[in-house]
């Protein structure tokens, strides 16, 4: 099998790579659950421009790019829960990959990439995610990759967090 022989890498997203994060099809996923590939390229701009730290990823699969998240920096927002007021957190503004790809624990992996290298770049952090109240299948997901789902909410969105796991 092709995808068996690809490995998964992730990639800056870029304009050379935009069109290609553009092409991912997820017409099956609301706007509602994820802001779209313009959008998060429009927060990966505004994040360069004012500094912040982090990355958004185009996904790859080989050739293929299978997706994409952004992973940064927070800019506190009223409604983040207390705990996050403590110290500095990331905050992960989006993240699908394409319904081709889905179910195949890429996306786990992606993620968990994504996490590994914006730690070893800007440094260990918690990261906090909302996750519309209705997208059990996000939940569900976050849940496996060792979020805790709080009680707090921004509009339709639960918060979701993760802390680093602190060496003994």
């Amino acid at each position: 099998m092709a995808e068996a022989a690809s490995v998964l890498a992730l990639e800056p997203l870029t304009e050379q790579n935009l069109p290609l994060v553009l092409a991912i099809r997820r017409e099956d996923v609301s706007e509602d659950f994820v802001d779209s590939a313009a959008s998060l390229w429009e927060l990966t701009q505004y994040g360069a421009e004012h500094g912040c730290l982090g990355r958004t990823f185009a996904v790859m699969l080989g050739e293929a790019c299978v997706g994409v998240l952004l992973l940064g920096e927070a800019i506190p927002w009223e409604t983040d829960p207390p705990e996050m007021a403590r110290e500095p957190f990331y905050r992960l503004m989006g993240f699908i990959m394409d319904r081709q790809y889905r179910g195949r624990g890429l996306g786990g992996r992606a993620l968990e990439l994504a996490v590994q290298r914006v730690y070893q770049e800007f440094g260990a952090r918690p990261i906090a995610l909302g996750v519309h109240r209705d997208n059990r299948a996000a939940q569900r997901f976050y849940l496996r990759q060792g979020f805790v789902k709080t009680k707090y909410m921004e509009g339709n969105d639960v918060y979701f967090l993760r802390y680093p796991i602190k060496n003994p």
